[in-house]
């Protein structure tokens, strides 16, 4: 069930009749990564942004690849102008991981909200692939995985940056710490 259509950010609401099952940034999307066991895939973009378009069209508007996406995650859709202190946060992961940035981005994190595996656009077959792997090493590698999180939430609060995710996977409205 896709949990757009009350959003207010038009950049929300274009991603309202997609077939994944968006939730917005929020405690109960959290609460139900946790109660399923799955990790968070949280998507960023914001309405003018021409990848952003790409990907909703190439992959979040599939169903194939929507599938894959409800069966294995709790997808959450956050409009980077609307809530700057999340994107802030996971770019900031997303530029320590990969050397880059841009949006949309797209962060792999534990229920807790530390990320693992961070990127920005995905042609349709490599999301596929890269959902599927992430599963799979979510499912037979737990330790790892959580370890890399953990991993990257103590390296960017080392560096002094603008905060880590925890007391992020929440609705509040402070910035992080």
């Amino acid at each position: 069930m896709n949990r757009l259509k009350d959003a207010t950010s038009p950049y929300l609401l274009q991603h309202a009749d997609n077939p994944v099952d968006w939730w917005e940034w929020s405690d109960d999307a959290f609460a139900e990564a946790r109660r399923r066991d799955v990790p968070i895939l949280l998507s960023v973009g914001y309405a003018a942004c021409h990848w952003c378009h790409v990907m909703a069209h190439e992959s979040f508007e599939d169903a194939q690849t929507a599938g894959l996406m409800n069966d294995m995650f709790v997808n959450i859709k956050v409009d980077r102008e609307e809530r700057p202190d999340v994107d802030s946060v996971y770019m900031e992961a997303t530029q320590a991981m990969t050397g880059q940035g841009g949006w949309p981005m797209t962060v792999f994190m534990t229920p807790d909200g530390h990320p693992f595996y961070c990127g920005t656009y995905y042609p349709r077959p490599n999301f596929q692939a890269l959902l599927q792997a992430v599963h799979q090493a979510w499912t037979e590698q737990r330790d790892e995985v959580v370890g890399q999180g953990q991993k990257v939430v103590a390296a960017l609060s080392s560096r002094g940056g603008i905060g880590s995710p925890e007391g992020m996977a929440g609705t509040g409205a402070e910035a992080p710490a």
